[in-house]
């Protein structure tokens, strides 16, 4: 049940900051401080919940470890669940507070931060084009998720990598999509913006899972054979460090 709070609370963690920093702050910050929203959200929650659930806080990046094998189905779904929730309080909440202010645009009529394509689409691209990036995108991240995280990677900086590469999607995709990459993403806005937003959801469902299976076709072509480890295992400290704590730990009390 932890690591299912842990994808709960992280997902809530991403989409308040990078959604709201959209809503809330996007005429101030513009699309480069966005993307970094988004990203230090992310590289924050690797360090944080990383060692309890893997922090996937994405079902695209959960349905990629699946096809890897990393995660069981009953694990995975209970993920997802998770993740969608955390996204959908975050969206209300984020609702609420554009809600309040004096004098601003319904955050609603404003999209809320919703992905979208053509008319919705920032710069008016074609749904085949949102489709396209949308999957290229999306391996770009499960790709960099499973290779970070890899049991011969350097240990201690697959956050930095996460963060970076999401940060780097984002100023690919705002313009294209308002980027998702993360159907639990995508669901949270589109709820409380109904009818364009739910009707173009399915595309930001369909496109992460497709480039999420993708990165992982292409991760197992290329990744030298050995032993497979965990996106948590991998994000938790080495145990000599961990018993170098608790030893210092207790040399303290």
């Amino acid at each position: 049940m932890k690591k299912y709070t842990a994808e709960l609370v992280g997902t809530f963690v991403l989409v308040f900051g990078g959604v709201g920093s959209a809503v809330l702050a996007g005429g101030k910050i513009g699309y480069l401080g966005v993307a970094f929203a988004f990203g230090l959200s992310l590289l924050a929650m690797v360090y944080t919940i990383g060692p309890i659930s893997g922090c996937h806080i994405n079902p695209a990046v959960t349905f990629g470890m699946l096809v890897s094998k990393k995660i069981g189905a009953k694990d995975a779904l209970g993920y997802m669940i998770a993740q969608v929730i955390g996204a959908v309080i975050a969206s209300a909440l984020i609702l609420y507070v554009a809600s309040n202010a004096a004098g601003t645009p319904n955050p609603i009529a404003s999209g809320l931060g919703a992905n979208g394509y053509g008319e919705h689409s920032p710069g008016l691209y074609s749904m085949g084009a949102a489709m396209l990036v949308e999957i290229v995108l999306t391996m770009f991240l499960v790709l960099t998720v499973l290779g970070s995280t890899d049991l011969k990677a350097p240990v201690g900086f697959a956050g930095l990598a996460i963060g970076l590469v999401l940060t780097l999607i984002h100023l690919v995709g705002i313009p294209i999509t308002n980027t998702s990459v993360n159907p639990a993403r995508s669901i949270g806005p589109a709820i409380f913006v109904g009818g364009w937003a739910l009707q173009q959801l399915w595309l930001f469902i369909v496109a992460p899972l497709a480039g999420a299976t993708l990165a992982a076709v292409v991760y197992g072509a290329m990744r030298i054979p050995g032993e497979t480890i965990t996106p948590r295992e991998a994000e938790r400290a080495l145990k000599s460090e961990q018993a170098e704590r608790l030893q210092r730990a207790a040399a303290g009390k």
